[in-house]
């Protein structure tokens, strides 16, 4: 029988964006938002460890200040699974150990989704895994919501902003959203890494269309789960009441 494989969660931090500059230092409650997302992830038992990787010393310091693990990243990365390879090599993590992208707008995340993304790492096949949910038709209109094609043993069949799967009999079916939450063996993270943007990726702007075009599967697992990511200053109340009452 498999040994299930250490598990180390990294939340990417990026001060700059054009929606929100300076996200991860919101005040929520009392604390940064960063420190929310890190509180949250730390009670999923499968976690060895949960560090924020970001490009920023006002973000380093703060996280130094509350206790918060953190290693400083470039600040030239395309992307935040670009920026948790860069902080999983300067951990020193085995090839074999599984790394958590967790988003760092999540303050209000459900650590049980972590256990949920992990537990397909106990089969030694899976390389990469991420969570869908169930989506009505009317939400999956939305080139926003990125829907997914699974197979029946779990892997991703292809991802798209389009509808899929196409109802030729015009038949009412759901549909399956796609949550970005990665789970890489590190292995997998660096081969990721080392490719450059297919072609799939760049015409739906999809980066995990990468590991698709380039034969690495992709295990997913359907969460009953809700996100509430901030986007923009105003999610932030909503955030607050859930993390209030909860």
């Amino acid at each position: 029988m498999n040994a299930f494989p250490e598990c180390h969660g990294i939340i990417p931090a990026r001060y700059e964006s054009s929606r929100f500059p300076g996200k991860p230092l919101a005040d929520i409650l009392g604390k940064p938002m960063f420190w929310h997302v890190y509180d949250r992830a730390s009670r999923c038992p499968q976690m060895r460890s949960v560090t924020l990787a970001t490009d920023d010393r006002r973000i380093f310091d703060a996280a130094t200040a509350l206790n918060v693990p953190v290693v400083m990243t470039s600040a030239e990365h395309r992307s935040g699974t670009d920026r948790v390879l860069e902080a999983a090599r300067t951990l020193g993590l085995d090839n074999d150990a599984v790394v958590v992208n967790i988003q760092g707008d999540e303050p209000a995340l459900e650590p049980a989704m972590l256990t949920e993304l992990v537990t397909p790492f106990s089969r030694p096949e899976v390389r990469v895994a991420t969570l869908v949910a169930a989506l009505g038709r009317e939400e999956a209109a939305s080139p926003d919501r990125v829907k997914v094609v699974v197979a029946q043993s779990g892997r991703a069949l292809y991802f798209s902003r389009a509808m899929i799967p196409f109802d030729r009999d015009e038949k009412v079916h759901g549909f399956l959203l796609h949550i970005g939450l990665y789970a890489f063996r590190m292995e997998a993270l660096e081969r990721f890494g080392a490719l450059d943007p297919s072609p799939l990726e760049k015409r739906e702007k999809l980066e995990q269309l990468r590991l698709l075009d380039n034969g690495i599967d992709i295990y997913v697992t359907e969460t009953r789960h809700a996100c509430h990511g901030v986007d923009s200053p105003g999610d932030l109340e909503t955030v607050k009441h859930i993390l209030e009452n909860h």
